[in-house]
């Protein structure tokens, strides 16, 4: 009798694709990470054994975003998550933008070290290695950029009036864990790329400190990207959505309604790639029921949970000004 006021609370379809695709994409990460810790073992080459290592802490944030595509998937439907499980993928987004930090760190460390401490590079070997990486990083950021392409074309743009609204509903749209994973390919591209470019100048005009001062750039570059997806990621985990363009809509629904109507309490946060939730608390002088406003509401397609409360306002309950109360 009741199933007709029941929901799934499942508010995000998934990205299908973009899990197999890094799931693709730690393959050929993992393998170009132990061929190049095994030539570096097995030639006594250190160069070969640091993109080695390198490599391997883009494998471990590319397996960190496959295994949040997984459990999202695996408890979708356990009830213990009130508003379903789109925020484990976000949270392997925030974690990665982390590790983003470590590498940037790392790459710094090195770079300033070898400025201080110049020591000899054996150039063709280190062209060849970078190449080869940069091939592999080539390859992942294709099946990546292709995932993210596919979904964002089947995702819901929704139309907002206010300034800077169509950039926040692209925002909404996007696969911050896929995100997240490509930006670790293009990280070690960009570095691979700028490795490459100092190499070059190096044997070619014998400029020894123009390798690690692009590694400094590069750790610059990647600095950066760690701090948008930080920021974008974390914004979502904190629930800091009260200025996203749906908001205003909300206020523009219920408050241009024929009868006389006033937010006194609103919360909305995101539980899904462009999708909301929002519970408000209405006050009205007349007999409205929440349906009412629930249908209101429901013109906007990116809502997708709403709650309301309606509470009557008499005026003739309440007395008059200066009026002692009786």
């Amino acid at each position: 009798m009741t199933e007709q006021w029941r929901h799934s609370h499942v508010f995000d379809e998934g990205n299908p694709l973009a899990e197999r695709n890094v799931r693709w994409a730690v393959v050929l990460t993992v393998v170009m990470m132990l061929a190049e810790i095994s030539g570096g073992w097995i030639f006594n080459s250190m160069a070969l054994l640091a993109d080695g290592w390198h490599m391997g802490s883009h494998a471990l944030a590319l397996g960190l975003s496959m295994l949040a595509y997984a459990a999202a998937r695996r408890f979708a439907c356990d009830r213990r998550f009130a508003f379903g499980t789109w925020k484990i993928e976000i949270l392997g987004g925030y974690t990665s933008a982390v590790f983003l930090f470590g590498v940037a760190a790392l790459m710094l460390c090195e770079s300033v070290k070898r400025l201080l401490s110049p020591s000899a590079i054996h150039y063709d070997q280190a062209i060849a290695i970078a190449a080869l990486g940069l091939l592999v990083n080539l390859a992942c950021a294709w099946l990546l950029k292709d995932a993210h392409g596919h979904h964002r074309g089947h995702a819901h743009e929704h139309s907002h009036s206010r300034k800077g609204g169509r950039e926040d509903a692209h925002h909404a749209h996007q696969d911050l864990n896929l995100r997240s994973a490509y930006l670790h390919v293009l990280a070690d591209a960009a570095t691979s790329i700028l490795a490459i470019l100092a190499l070059f100048g190096g044997r070619q005009w014998g400029t020894v400190w123009l390798d690690p001062v692009m590694g400094i750039v590069g750790a610059g570059l990647v600095t950066s990207w760690a701090c948008r997806l930080l920021r974008d990621t974390a914004k979502v985990l904190l629930d800091a959505e009260m200025d996203a363009p749906v908001v205003a809509e909300i206020r523009e629904a219920i408050e241009a309604a024929p009868v006389e109507a006033e937010i006194t309490d609103l919360h909305v946060w995101r539980v899904g790639k462009g999708k909301y939730a929002c519970i408000v608390a209405v006050v009205v002088q007349e007999n409205m029921t929440p349906d009412y406003f629930k249908m209101r509401l429901g013109i906007h397609e990116e809502l997708v949970h709403i709650s309301v409360e309606v509470n009557r306002c008499v005026p003739s309950a309440w007395p008059e000004p200066g009026a002692s109360p009786s």
